[in-house]
């Protein structure tokens, strides 16, 4: 990685592409990089950030200093009772990635995809393993209710493994898969998330040849010792052209738990693409959607996927985070 070094101190852009406590990494608008820290004690930035930076005074190290983040279009985060985890900011999409095995959660799925949604940004969810077929196949019909509700739902297999495959979807080799997959990152900016052992260090180093070498390199450079996805990292999916936006995968820890206490609990509702149409016509404005008289919410709640009903998982995981989030307020 190359140092910018200059005497100017006017205020330059960049792009925040890791970060490491009050360090980060910005990559300028010439492609080089340098690591950067505020003035002040309090990290201001995270990846994805636009910034404002100028080279350090001469004599005085080769470390740039933030002067200011410009303003983002949204910023992907989770919050618990303990901590604020930011985990990228000016996304176009967060890609939510499952495995057929071990069996997902539900809960945990539907938390990143509420939280996507109140900050606008476009989730893409990816059911990773399918080469293990009837643990795929359950987990596919597991997310039935969220290829109703209209989010796009795409079948993976990093393993190049197409023996014994029946269905017509089955039949599609897994290279096609991948190629599918590209296509929806093509020109976006798009955050990996998922829980561990999901396969997202596997399909980041299946789409960036040498990510592993680049992920070192942050490492040694912001002084955060061993890397095993602790820290959010930006990688380029292509090379910079002048007639199309470039495409970028950011990579993020993996989680157990995806606390949502920065979303009230009468924002759940509208936050949840098989809810948010049956909230108008309930007979109170201010229905909680759990006990009251006349909620067409509780109405659409139905054993059995269909256009514009509620799954009762679905209306289950409403229930306990509304429960959940009504408690942290009190």
């Amino acid at each position: 990685m190359s140092a910018v070094k200059s005497n100017i101190t006017e205020r330059r852009g960049g792009l925040v592409v890791a970060a490491h406590g009050r360090h980060c990494l910005v990559e300028t608008d010439t492609g080089e990089r340098l690591i950067c820290h505020p003035r002040g004690k309090k990290s201001i930035a995270v990846v994805g950030d636009r910034v404002q930076w100028q080279p350090p005074p001469p004599g005085q190290g080769d470390e740039g200093i933030l002067e200011k983040v410009d303003t983002r279009r949204n910023l992907f985060y989770r919050q618990d009772e303990l901590r604020t985890k930011s985990f990228a900011a000016n996304l176009d999409r967060v890609l939510i990635l499952v495995a057929a095995d071990p069996e997902f959660s539900e809960s945990q799925l539907s938390r990143a995809l509420i939280a996507a949604e109140a900050e606008g940004i476009q989730p893409l969810i990816v059911l990773n393993k399918r080469d293990l077929h009837e643990p795929f196949r359950r987990a596919w019909a597991k997310l039935a209710p969220y290829r109703a509700m209209g989010y796009e739902v795409l079948p993976l297999a990093l393993k190049d493994t197409d023996k014994g495959l029946d269905t017509a979807q089955d039949a599609v080799p897994s290279s096609i898969l991948l190629d599918n997959l590209l296509a929806q990152l093509k020109g976006r900016a798009t955050l990996v998330l998922g829980p561990s052992g999901a396969g997202k260090s596997s399909l980041i180093n299946r789409l960036i040849p040498g990510a592993s070498v680049l992920t070192g390199e942050v490492s040694r450079a912001l002084n955060s010792g061993k890397h095993t996805t602790t820290s959010t990292t930006w990688y380029w999916l292509d090379a910079s052209t002048v007639d199309s936006p470039r495409s970028a995968l950011i990579d993020s820890p993996g989680f157990q738990e995806f606390g949502l206490n920065h979303i009230a609990p009468m924002q759940l509702a509208g936050c949840m693409p098989d809810f948010k149409p049956h909230v108008a016509e309930c007979r109170f404005y201010n229905c909680t959607h759990r006990k009251e008289p006349g909620c067409a919410v509780m109405a659409q709640v139905k054993t059995a996927t269909s256009a514009g009903s509620i799954s009762e998982a679905r209306y289950k995981i409403y229930s306990e985070l509304f429960e959940e989030l009504g408690q942290t307020r009190y």
